[in-house]
């Protein structure tokens, strides 16, 4: 089975933490969101993916490859000028010819997509929309639907007065391909403003598969942030921990010194090496082959991949990168960066 992933998107509310890496790529607990979501999906039967890309796709490719290393066989199409969500579908009208699966790139979900294609074909439907509850849904698209669970409206981004729905897009839809025949070619197009009103219209019978299972849109650093809390503390299963219990990971070919205190929940990628006296945790992320020093300690924070922490550091409240860290206690302040400059303390592995 074939998917497309939607990851053209340049991650604007995201910044800093996306101004050289593309939203999908983030890292979320040592991978990047999109791996996470990609094996997810091949875990469903998927194995072949076609990545619809726009901002520094060379960075998505370099990692990815042809998606052999992956177990995957992945093909990516770039947009010049993006072409909204329909035009990024239209332009890969060419690789499908029986059902498949979209997937917004920058979201993480434990939405059940094998239920969701077994609801699909029950329902003799042309798409497939995912849908999930939400408090405030003004940020996103409402849909409306009827007792049978097809759609009868779409409302972007409502006001609250115009609300009738908690229940929003969740950025997951399967498609029959003779759907794509109704998005003009070459053109910006949005398919939640244009094309499912368009295809409403025409009679095409769009399915709401309902979902209260996870659901999270890492678009803001804060929700980047609350992702990582809610996998710590399980509220987001994660493969990598298979007891429920278990609030430690520490993945292959990582040292850490006997002297040094780990206090879940914590997670510390592959090839990590932590030296003696350290204290990390509660409620951190390590990522791989990253080098923390001697008398560190490191407390509510997300550490990126190859980050050097050298001896008698204190961080809390956290995310560092190689080029900047962030901070949590800074950000409604709307002062989101600060700069890395004294290389002696923080320095990324080369």
């Amino acid at each position: 089975m074939k998917a497309l992933f939607l990851a053209g998107g340049m991650g604007t509310r995201l910044k800093p933490l996306t101004d050289d890496l593309p939203k999908p790529m983030v890292p979320m607990m040592g991978k990047p969101l999109l791996e996470r979501n990609m094996l997810k999906l091949k875990d469903c039967g998927v194995d072949e993916i076609i990545l619809s890309t726009s901002y520094k796709p060379q960075k998505i490719k370099e990692y990815f490859g042809d998606g052999t290393k992956f177990g995957l066989k992945i093909h990516y199409i770039c947009e010049d000028i993006p072409l909204g969500t329909g035009g990024a579908i239209k332009n890969t009208e060419e690789f499908f010819n029986d059902t498949f699966i979209i997937f917004n790139a920058d979201i993480l979900s434990n939405i059940n997509i094998m239920d969701m294609l077994k609801f699909h074909q029950k329902k003799c439907a042309a798409v497939t929309i995912a849908v999930t509850r939400v408090e405030n849904p003004s940020a996103y698209g409402v849909i409306e639907y009827n007792e049978n669970l097809y759609a009868e409206s779409f409302t972007e981004k409502p006001k609250l007065l115009e609300i009738k729905s908690n229940y929003i897009n969740a950025g997951i839809y399967i498609f029959e391909p003779n759907v794509l025949k109704e998005i003009p070619d070459s053109k910006v197009v949005s398919i939640e403003r244009e094309t499912y009103p368009l295809l409403l219209k025409k009679g095409y019978p769009i399915a709401v598969y309902k979902s209260d299972a996870y659901w999270m849109d890492i678009g803001t650093i804060e929700k980047y942030i609350q992702a990582h809390q809610d996998i710590l503390r399980g509220i987001y299963p994660l493969p990598e921990f298979k007891d429920e219990k278990q609030d430690i990971f520490i993945d292959e070919n990582t040292i850490i010194h006997p002297s040094t205190k780990i206090i879940g929940p914590v997670y510390i990628g592959e090839n990590t090496k932590i030296g003696a006296y350290s204290t990390i945790g509660p409620n951190t992320i390590i990522g791989n082959n990253c080098r923390i020093g001697i008398n560190n300690k490191i407390t509510d924070s997300i550490v990126w991949d190859k980050i050097s922490i050298q001896d008698n550091s204190k961080f809390s409240g956290i995310i560092i990168n190689p080029k900047l860290i962030v901070s949590k206690n800074m950000i409604n302040k709307n002062i989101v960066e600060t700069k890395v400059q004294k290389k002696k303390t923080l320095e990324p592995i080369a």
